[in-house]
C-alpha cells in the first residue's frame, strides 16, 4: 500500500495501528527504526494460523509513505523467525526502492 492515488496517509496509519494492536497482544517485536514503524510477530493460535509469521512496516520512500506486509506459512526449524522476518523486510524495502525508483528511509 502506498500513500497517494486514493490511499490517504490516514488509511495507512489506520491499517498499521490495527496490526500493531493485534501483534502487540501476541508478543510482537518492534522493528529497528531504520525500517520505519513496524512489528514482527508469530500468531499461531489465531485466525491467521495458516500464515502465522507476519511482519509489517510503514516507511518513507522519497517523501511518500509506504506500507509493506509480509506473511509466511513457516520458517525453517532452528531459525530465529523474528530476525529472519526483519531481514526479509529489509530486503523487501530495498527492492521496493529499486522497483519504484525511490530511496527507502527518505
Amino acid at each position: 500500500m502506498q500513500e497517494g492515488d486514493g490511499m490517504p496517509r490516514e488509511q495507512l496509519d489506520f491499517v498499521l495501528e490495527d496490526r500493531r494492536q493485534v501483534y502487540s497482544r501476541r508478543g510482537g517485536v518492534t522493528l529497528p527504526t531504520d525500517l520505519g514503524d513496524g512489528l514482527a510477530a508469530y500468531l499461531p493460535n489465531s485466525p491467521f494460523a495458516d500464515q502465522p509469521y507476519r511482519v509489517v512496516a510503514k516507511f518513507r520512500c522519497d517523501g511518500k509513505e509506504q506500507l509493506v506486509t509480509i506473511y509466511l506459512a513457516r520458517i525453517a526449524k532452528g531459525r530465529d523467525a523474528i530476525k529472519d522476518m526483519t531481514e526479509l523486510m529489509r530486503i523487501a524495502q530495498k527492492r521496493y526502492g529499486e522497483l519504484y525508483d525511490c530511496t527507502p528511509g527518505t
